[in-house]
């Protein structure tokens, strides 16, 4: 379970996922399991965070990876690109996530084992170990970063100038084109010059799956984006930006 909200939604991941979850899901939490250097939020943390808070949720290398979330289609990407990022490839996101799962009748596990949270908590506590250059438990979980996937703020910036790569906008149309105020206090609205838009919402359908590999792809093509060229991804703090992605 890797549910995630923005802060103004008033809803608690933590608190549903201890309500109702898939039977046996983890719960991975995305503002924890993050670098601990910076004030911005949920950053990619070090691989070997990542590494020691894995492993203290039990994942290893060895594991096929499922992601969900509360929403059906929104955080999940997210905890998917973090994984392929660090190297594992065996890992996928359940369409419709947990509204899906819930709407077909399947069981949900209503009380959370103890296990279960002290794992979450355990992964949580292994990152905090991990920054302040403290050697955690043995790592059952070893990573591989993957530098291409991931830009610096300078290479976005000369690529400005270049244009080598089309950056493309993973926010709703307002705030992209500045007249929605941004939800976090202190940031400029607007975008990042040269980008095109393609709001996330519009990569789901009603019932929050995937849409068809055919209308995905006229989405992008609509923006004027060329799937045959490179892309690069950006939002607002690299939650949606990762539903593009995937």
């Amino acid at each position: 379970d890797a549910s995630w909200y923005m802060p103004h939604e008033s809803r608690d991941a933590w608190q549903e996922y201890q309500v109702a979850h898939i039977p046996g899901a983890l719960y991975f939490d995305i503002d924890g399991i993050s670098d601990r250097t910076t004030h911005l939020p949920h950053m990619l943390p070090l691989e070997e965070a990542f590494a020691a808070a894995v492993s203290a949720l039990g994942i290893s290398n060895h594991d096929k990876v499922i992601v969900y979330d509360g929403k059906g289609f929104y955080s999940a990407p997210r905890v998917w690109w973090m994984f392929r990022i660090l190297g594992h490839d065996k890992v996928w996101v359940l369409d419709g996530g947990f509204p899906q799962w819930q709407a077909s009748g399947f069981n949900i596990g209503s009380s959370c084992p103890d296990d279960a949270v002290l794992k979450s908590k355990a992964a949580n506590i292994a990152v905090e170990t991990a920054y302040n250059g403290e050697l955690a438990n043995a790592a059952t979980f070893q990573t591989e970063f993957r530098h291409q996937l991931l830009w610096t703020l300078e290479k976005v910036k000369h690529n400005v100038a270049a244009k080598a790569h089309q950056v493309v906008d993973a926010r709703v149309k307002g705030r992209f084109d500045g007249v929605m105020p941004e939800p976090r206090e202190g940031v400029r609205s607007g975008h990042i010059p040269g980008t095109k838009c393609v709001p996330f919402p519009e990569m789901s359908d009603g019932a929050q799956t995937l849409l068809p590999a055919d209308e995905l792809s006229k989405k992008f093509e609509q923006a004027g984006i060329s799937l045959d060229g490179p892309i690069v991804l950006t939002c607002a703090s690299g939650v949606t930006a990762c539903i593009l992605a995937l």
